[in-house]
């Protein structure tokens, strides 16, 4: 079997077709036996030698020399997922055109079942994206295709992403309206209709002994919707709060205001997620805040074009996993709320 490269590209003739591409899913048939193989997946068979040496006009090069003349930024990652998912049982094509039919404009591999191949077209498990540690990632490309990210030791952590539908049974109906006197960050409200608070899950009663309930403590982020809603009344109106929570939070407020006040028309109740170090915990039913479930989801508001490092995605997603909930990301572009929900995957 001769391998060797060719406009940059590396050629495998013989047998290679038979043993490599039907056999275990490596390449993409050219002419006749022969296959056309990316770099890393040459390195691949280079590592577990497969084959010998890659010649290049008379130099028979080993792995640690076709590294260094291959090698880019994107290489050492792709390499170990590739090398990863290989040692897992998976057969993976690079998403080029011709090699796979359809593919996402950001994946690197198109990942499919076990025992299946590139012959199965209809089998793909995963679209997957690589990234190094140190990479960032602009939130809103997610939705559509699996991460992978390879940290410094060359170990792998994946993630599913995905756009989610976010939608609860969480009732606004209210019997009545509220008068609320402003404090610092926060609104109490002395008289207010009680399905303000159960079933309808706003502020937080400063004494609550069952059916005896004292003072409602509003968040200045669950007052402003209110008043934009004419549910409760301030002195000086929806202005005056408005200008506090920008006094209070800067430019973060009124995205969040924008993201609850959305979340709330979708039937969902948003609950601070300070503990849990998010902007909110979601519940998507409310029958009674006295037989209250778990949150399902942490929202993270973020500013648009909000480029990430995968390690605040491990981190953010980590603890959303580690108390049962996922992770969401939100953001406003143009008067529109978008949404992404990342997951730890095990392929």
């Amino acid at each position: 079997m001769d391998v060797y490269l060719q406009d940059g590209t590396v050629i495998a003739t013989g047998n290679a077709r038979q043993q490599f591409y039907d056999a275990r899913g490596y390449g993409h048939p050219v002419e006749g036996n022969a296959i056309e193989l990316t770099p890393v997946e040459a390195a691949h068979l280079l590592l577990r030698g497969d084959i010998s040496a890659i010649h290049d006009e008379g130099t028979a090069h080993d792995l640690a020399s076709f590294i260094k003349m291959v090698e880019n930024a994107k290489f050492a990652a792709r390499l170990a997922v590739y090398i990863d998912l290989r040692s897992r049982g998976f057969y993976l094509s690079p998403a080029r055109d011709k090699w796979v039919e359809e593919f996402h404009s950001k994946a690197d591999f198109v990942v499919y079942k076990r025992g299946k191949g590139p012959e199965d077209r209809d089998a793909v498990a995963y679209q997957l994206r690589v990234l190094g540690e140190r990479e960032t990632i602009d939130i809103a490309e997610l939705g559509e295709y699996e991460l992978a990210v390879a940290d410094e030791e060359g170990e792998i952590t994946y993630f599913k992403t995905d756009i989610p539908e976010i939608t609860g049974t969480v009732t606004t109906d209210f019997d009545g309206t509220a008068t609320g006197q402003l404090l610092s960050d926060r609104v109490i409200c002395w008289e207010y209709p009680k399905s303000l608070y159960d079933p309808a899950f706003y502020g937080q009663p400063l004494i609550d002994r069952g059916e005896t309930t004292a003072g409602l403590q509003l968040s200045i982020i669950e007052a402003a919707q209110l008043v934009a809603q004419g549910i409760l009344s301030l002195p000086g109106g929806y202005e005056q709060i408005v200008d506090r929570g920008r006094s209070v939070e800067g430019e973060r407020f009124d995205r969040r205001l924008q993201i609850y006040a959305s979340l709330r028309e979708q039937g969902v109740a948003p609950k601070t997620g300070f503990k849990f170090g998010a902007d909110f915990r979601t519940y998507s039913q409310v029958e009674s805040v006295n037989d209250l479930g778990h949150s399902e989801r942490l929202i993270r508001v973020v500013p648009t074009d909000y480029a990430i490092l995968p390690r605040d995605l491990s981190l953010d997603v980590r603890m959303a996993h580690g108390v049962r909930k996922d992770m969401v990301y939100a953001w406003v572009e143009n008067d529109s709320v978008s949404f992404r929900v990342l997951k730890r995957l095990t392929p």
